[in-house]
C-alpha cells in the first residue's frame, strides 16, 4: 500500500504534461527516511498463571527488562515511540523499559498479542493448537505486520526509531514476512526473553535484519527462553 504508484490517482494525470506530471507526483509520494524497528520479546513471566492478568513477570523477568531497557538507552538513539502488546507480560516489560527512555510515548495494542500466526512447516509434536486458532490469530498477526511494518510515510523527513514489545511467535512471523521468507518457517527460530531484534526498512522498501534475538548484553545466568 506504500508503493508510490499505488498512492496516486492515475485518472487525474494531466494530459498536457503527461509523463512529467506523473513523475512529479510519484516523487512527492516516495519515502525519504529510513525506519528502524526494534522488536523486543517480553521478559520471563509466571507460567503458572491461569489468566493473562496472573501471568506477571518473575523477579528474574524484571531484571531482564531492566537490562534490556539499559541496553536500548545505551544505543544513544532518539526513540519515537514504544508500541506494545496489551498482554500483561508485555505491558510490564514495557513499563520497566520505559523508565530508561523517559519521554518516549507508549501505545498499547491488541494486534500484537501472542497467538498462532500460521501452521509451521515442518510441523512439530510439542505444540499443536486447534486449527481455528490459526485462522483467528493468524489474521490478527498478519494485520499487525501490515499495519506496523512498512516503509516510512512520504511526509517523514528524518529516520525514525521505534520499539515494539511483544511475543516470540509474533516477532518470528514478522521477521519471516519482512524478509520475504516463507512464513511457515517461523518456528525454526528461537528467541530469548528480553531479546532485541532490529529490522531496517529503507525508503525503497528493502528490509535488512541487523540483529535477531540479541541478548549478548545479559549475563549468561540471566538468559532464559520461557
Amino acid at each position: 500500500r506504500r508503493e508510490p504508484l499505488a498512492l496516486i490517482n492515475l485518472k487525474k494525470k494531466n494530459e498536457e504534461t503527461g509523463e512529467e506530471e506523473l513523475a512529479s507526483r510519484l516523487d512527492h509520494c516516495k519515502a525519504k527516511a529510513t525506519r528502524h524497528i526494534f522488536l523486543i520479546r517480553h521478559s520471563q513471566y509466571n507460567l503458572d498463571g491461569r489468566a493473562d492478568k496472573d501471568r506477571t513477570l518473575t523477579p528474574l523477568g524484571r531484571e531482564q527488562a531492566e537490562l534490556t531497557g539499559h541496553r536500548l538507552a545505551s544505543l544513544g538513539l532518539k526513540f519515537d515511540q514504544i508500541i506494545h502488546s496489551s498482554m500483561t507480560r508485555a505491558t510490564e516489560t514495557t513499563e520497566i523499559i520505559s523508565k530508561h527512555l523517559p519521554g518516549v510515548k507508549k501505545i498499547s495494542t491488541d494486534l500484537l498479542r501472542e497467538g498462532a500466526p500460521i501452521e509451521p512447516d515442518p510441523p512439530v509434536s510439542h505444540w499443536k493448537p486447534e486449527a481455528v486458532q490459526y485462522y483467528e490469530d493468524g489474521a490478527r498477526i498478519e494485520a499487525a505486520f501490515r499495519n506496523f511494518i512498512h516503509r516510512a510515510d512520504a511526509k517523514q523527513e528524518e529516520d525514525s526509531y521505534e520499539i515494539f514489545v511483544c511475543h516470540a511467535n509474533v516477532i518470528r512471523y514478522i521477521v519471516c514476512r519482512a524478509l520475504q521468507f516463507p512464513p511457515e518457517g517461523w518456528l525454526r527460530m528461537s528467541l530469548n526473553n528480553g531479546s532485541i531484534t532490529h529490522l531496517v526498512i529503507r525508503p525503497n522498501g528493502r528490509v535488512a535484519l541487523r540483529t535477531l534475538g540479541d541478548t549478548g548484553f545479559m549475563p549468561p545466568e540471566k538468559i532464559t527462553r520461557t
